[in-house]
C-alpha cells in the first residue's frame, strides 16, 4: 500500500482501462481473490488511520464496491473490532464476488444493522464504485451520504468517495466527503482533478498484488517533481535564453510585468518587455532588470515570446506578427481570447506546428470554453477530453489550469499535476505562471516538459505558503526560482 504524494510518479487509469485490467486477473486468479484482498487492504488502512476506533459503520452498496466493504468487515471483527454494516444489496440479486462476500460476512457472524449507528468511532464509506456514472443519489443512498458525511468521525472511502466520477473528478450535487479514499488496483484520474482532491482527502493505492499493466494504456499520469538543475560555473545570460512579455494594456500593465518578473526569478538569461500600454514605461524601479522595447524588435527566433498578460483588445494588433514568427511561444489570457475570435489567428496558430514551432497554450476553463466554442461547464465536465481536444485542434502543448491542471500534448501521455491549492486564486497567478514557462522554453526544455515543470513549481509554491502570509501574485513571482 502506497501513500500518494505529490512529486511521485504513477500511471492513472480511467474506468474502461481499470476494467481490462480487472478482468484480465480476475480471469488469471482463483475466484473472489481481488475482492477478497481489497477487503484486506481497506481493513488495513482503516486500523492504521483509526488504531482505537471500536464501532465502525461501514456503509456498503449494492455492487462490488459493497462487497469490498463486506469483506472489510470480516477482518476488522477478526481484529477485535465491532464493524456495523449497512447493506443496501440483496444476496440474490447481488454480483457474485459481492453475493460471496455477503455469504462469507454471514458466516463471520457480521452485525447487519438496517440503519447507521450513533456516533460510530469511524466510517468506512463502500457505497458506489467506479461503475456509478453520475446518477443523483436518491432514497436510502442518499440518506446515508447525507449521514457519513455528517459524522464526527474519520472517513475511508473505497476507491473513491460515493458520488465522483473516476474519469473525470465531477462529483454528483450529494457526495461523500473523504478524509482519506483507498484507490484499488489502480490510481483513476478523478481523484486528481476537477472536485476529486477536494472529496478524496488523503489518496492511497494498494495495487491488490497485481500489475497494472496488463494489456490497458494509461489514460494519463500524475505529474513529477522537476529534475533539479545546476548552472554551469562557465555560462552567462545568454546561456539561458531571452524572454519577451508582450502585453500589458492599459490598465492591466500590472499582468505583463508579473509574467516578467516570474521569468526573470525563475532563471531567464534576460527579460524584455512590450507593455501595449502605448509605451509609458521605460524602467521598473521594482525590478530594473526588466528592459522595455518595442515589439517589433522583440519577436525573433531567438527569443521566447510570452504573449496576452493582461493584452486586451490591444493584443490583436501583435498577434499576427506573433503567430508568424519562428519563436517559441506562450500564449496566455487576452492572446487565447483574441485567437478564440479569429478564424486568421487559429489558422496560423495551426500553421506553427507543420513549421515545427514551439507553441504553448494556457487556458483557464473559460478561456478554453471560447477555443472550443462550447461552455466553461462542459470543459469542466471532462478536463482530459477538453485538453485533448484543444491539443488536437490546435496541435500543440496545452496547459488546462485548474484543480489539477492538465498538461497535454501531441504524441504524449497528459499529465495531471498533483500541486497547488486555492491560495492561488487570486488575481495575477496565472501570469505567473506564463512567464515561469517561458523562462523554461528560453533554457532550452522541451515544450512539454517545460510546461509540466513549470505548472508543478508553480503549484508546489502555493503548498509550501506559509497560512499565515497571504499569497499574492508579486511575492509567487519573486519565489519563482
Amino acid at each position: 500500500m502506497q501513500h500518494i504524494l505529490p512529486g511521485q510518479s504513477y500511471p492513472l487509469h480511467g474506468v474502461a482501462s481499470t476494467r481490462l485490467i480487472e478482468e484480465h486477473w480476475q480471469a488469471a486468479l482463483p475466484s473472489h481473490t481481488l475482492m477478497q484482498r481489497a477487503g484486506l487492504a481497506a481493513a488495513k488502512l482503516a486500523l492504521a488511520l483509526t488504531p482505537h476506533a471500536q464501532r465502525i459503520w461501514i456503509a456498503c452498496g449494492p455492487g462490488n464496491n459493497g462487497g469490498d466493504g463486506l469483506e472489510a468487515a470480516i477482518h476488522l471483527q477478526q481484529w477485535g473490532k465491532t464493524p456495523i454494516v449497512t447493506w443496501l444489496g440483496q444476496p440474490d440479486r447481488a454480483p457474485a464476488d459481492a453475493a460471496a462476500a455477503y455469504r462469507r460476512a454471514i458466516a463471520a457472524g457480521i452485525t447487519f444493522s438496517p440503519s447507521p449507528p450513533d456516533h460510530p468511532d469511524g466510517v468506512i464509506d463502500a457505497l458506489l464504485g467506479i461503475g456509478h456514472y453520475q446518477r443523483e443519489p436518491e432514497g436510502q443512498m442518499a440518506q446515508w451520504m447525507a449521514q457519513i458525511n455528517a459524522c464526527a468521525a474519520s472517513v475511508l472511502a473505497i476507491d473513491l468517495p460515493s458520488g465522483l466520477h473516476a474519469d473525470t473528478g465531477v462529483c454528483t450535487r450529494l457526495h461523500v466527503q473523504a478524509q482519506h479514499t483507498l484507490s484499488l488496483l489502480t490510481l483513476k484520474p478523478g481523484l486528481f482533478t476537477a472536485h476529486g482532491r477536494d472529496a478524496c482527502g488523503t489518496v492511497w493505492l494498494d495495487d491488490l498484488g497485481v500489475a497494472a499493466d496488463s494489456g490497458a494504456s494509461a489514460d494519463a499520469r500524475l505529474g513529477t517533481r522537476p529534475t533539479p538543475t545546476q548552472r554551469s560555473h562557465a555560462s552567462h545570460k545568454g546561456s539561458y535564453g531571452d524572454v519577451a512579455i508582450v502585453g500589458g494594456a492599459p490598465g492591466m500593465t500590472g499582468a505583463a510585468l508579473l509574467a516578467a518578473s516570474a521569468a526573470l526569478h525563475a532563471g531567464a538569461g534576460r527579460v524584455l518587455v512590450d507593455l501595449l500600454d502605448g509605451g509609458s514605461q521605460s524602467v521598473d524601479s521594482t525590478w530594473p532588470e526588466l528592459m522595455f522595447r518595442p515589439v517589433n524588435s522583440l519577436v525573433n527566433q531567438a527569443m521566447t515570446v510570452v504573449c496576452g498578460c493582461g493584452g486586451g483588445d490591444a493584443v490583436q494588433a501583435m498577434l499576427e506578427s506573433v503567430l508568424s514568427s519562428d519563436a517559441p511561444v506562450v500564449l496566455d489570457a487576452d492572446a487565447l481570447n483574441s485567437i478564440s475570435k479569429s478564424t486568421l489567428f487559429q489558422t496560423l496558430l495551426i500553421q506553427r506546428s507543420s513549421r515545427a514551432l514551439t507553441t504553448v497554450l494556457t487556458p483557464h476553463p473559460l478561456e478554453a470554453a471560447r477555443l472550443l466554442n462550447c461552455t466553461a461547464q462542459q470543459i469542466q465536465a471532462n478536463r482530459l477530453e477538453a485538453a485533448r481536444q484543444l491539443k488536437e485542434k490546435f496541435q500543440c502543448v496545452v496547459v488546462l489550469k485548474g484543480s489539477g491542471s492538465v498538461i497535454a500534448a501531441p504524441g504524449q501521455t497528459s499529465v495531471i499535476n498533483p500541486t497547488g491549492n486555492a491560495k492561488l486564486a487570486t488575481a495575477g497567478t496565472g501570469d505567473v505562471l506564463a512567464g515561469m514557462l517561458g523562462a523554461g522554453l528560453a533554457s532550452g526544455q522541451p515544450a512539454f516538459q517545460a510546461a509540466c515543470d513549470a505548472v508543478f513549481r508553480h503549484g508546489e509554491l502555493a503548498d509550501l505558503w506559509p497560512d499565515t502570509t497571504p499569497l499574492t501574485a508579486s511575492k509567487l513571482a519573486a519565489q519563482a526560482a
